[in-house]
């Protein structure tokens, strides 16, 4: 699945899925000495040299890109954390580890743009890529077991990229069943999912041209 998915039965696409997730919180370590930022979305800072502070994900990979901070690696990206996640993945074939709802979206920003923050950033890379595919296998393998006795699937602890393509599937397979049965309800389901959410829109994206400088 990890490999076949087709993203356009997806409600979000992975775009913005990693648009909302940039709201996420990430402790950062500045290099200079800056005013604090009064944005829409919060007040951050004042910022001062190798003082650490918390600022959204979308803030620090700015930062970071213009050279301005580190970023510190969240403890769930750790070697050790992962490499115990995988093995307990491995050994649950029917339950799903707690991990960030937005996990693979964090891990994959921060890989692209923080790499050199990251210890044994290869290993990471590595580590996290297995879990995904272990855990879509696991989505696949429970979903090859919905027959037309199925009301309702529970799954829990999927990240948001893995619900965001389960969930759209899910909704297709159950009308498939019932279609025969109750056509109505077929119906009102095709109503429901053809209205698409709406990602909040904050706004642009606050320029630090000026305020970096």
């Amino acid at each position: 699945m990890a490999g076949q998915t087709d993203h356009s039965l997806s409600i979000f696409s992975a775009a913005e899925v990693e648009f909302i997730a940039e709201d996420e919180m990430i402790e950062i370590v500045p290099n200079i000495r800056m005013d604090a930022l009064n944005l829409l979305c919060g007040d951050f800072g004042p910022f001062l040299p190798q003082i650490p502070c918390t600022v959204p994900l979308w803030l620090a990979v700015a930062l970071k890109k213009r050279g301005k901070c580190s970023i510190r690696t969240p403890d769930w990206m750790s070697v050790e954390k992962l490499t115990q996640v995988l093995e307990a993945e491995r050994e649950s074939p029917r339950e799903f580890q707690p991990l960030p709802f937005h996990y693979v979206e964090i891990s994959r920003l921060l890989l692209d743009h923080a790499h050199d923050d990251i210890p044994e950033v290869y290993m990471v890379r590595s580590l996290i890529e297995d879990i995904r595919n272990v855990r879509f296998h696991k989505v696949e393998s429970g979903l090859e077991t919905i027959s037309g006795r199925t009301h309702a699937v529970k799954l829990k602890n999927l990240s948001a990229m893995e619900v965001n393509v389960v969930r759209p599937f899910m909704a297709r397979v159950l009308q498939a069943f019932y279609k025969h049965d109750s056509p109505e309800m077929v119906q009102q389901a095709d109503t429901s999912a053809s209205k698409r959410p709406q990602v909040v829109d904050r706004g642009p994206r606050v320029s630090l041209s000026c305020v970096t400088c």
